[in-house]
């Protein structure tokens, strides 16, 4: 039905997160439909951030500089870090913009079961930037997964042999803004129970 380079599209488009055949028989017409309006841009601003984008080298996050603009903003708070799993985290901290301190993008999280160790994310690049001294909070912004918390605990216990006054929090667990109960899971209600205060 269609040629090998329009199936090779399709297949590199359904291998996005998000897309699967059927969206990514979608995309590919429309681009190919769309050709001076969607697939030249596309590919000329694939291939700029395929050339110019490099990984932080202080944070971890994706920029054309390195600091990236977040680690270069004279502005932010030196003080407190915010380590997250990977940098989609750090960008929806950002979107939410409560937090105005400096960022360490982990690259994972610890798992036994896929061999993922200590050593393979970057523990011990935030190890170095706590032991320096400037930075007083860590607040560790790790999913709620079993995964996620274990590497939250391996944190805390390693940050406190090489910072014994650092101060390590982490997120508030519970009841979003806008959830009702009903419509929690167990788990959930169950965190906020635990995770509750004064009013």
């Amino acid at each position: 039905m269609t040629g090998p380079e329009i199936d090779r599209l399709m297949t590199l488009l359904g291998r996005l997160p998000g897309l699967g055949p059927r969206s990514a028989r979608r995309v590919a017409l429309h681009l190919i439909q769309k050709r001076d309006a969607a697939m030249l841009p596309l590919i000329a601003a694939l291939s700029d951030v395929a050339e110019r984008v490099r990984p932080c080298g202080v944070c971890g996050n994706f920029d054309t500089r390195d600091p990236c603009a977040v680690c270069a903003d004279p502005r932010r708070d030196d003080s407190a870090l915010c380590v997250v799993e990977d940098v989609a985290d750090l960008w929806a901290m950002e979107r939410a913009g409560a937090f105005s301190g400096r960022y360490h993008v982990l690259g994972g999280v610890l798992s036994a079961l896929e061999g993922v160790g200590p050593e393979d994310l970057a523990i011990p690049a935030l190890e170095a930037r706590c032991a320096g001294g400037a930075v007083r909070e860590v607040v560790l912004a790790l999913g709620a997964t079993v995964d996620g918390q274990t590497t939250a605990h391996v944190i805390a216990d390693r940050l406190a042999e090489v910072a014994p006054g650092l101060t390590v929090s982490s997120l508030g667990q519970g009841v979003p803004v806008g959830g009702e109960l009903d419509f929690l899971d167990d788990g959930t209600i169950g965190a906020a129970l635990r995770a509750r205060r004064p009013v």
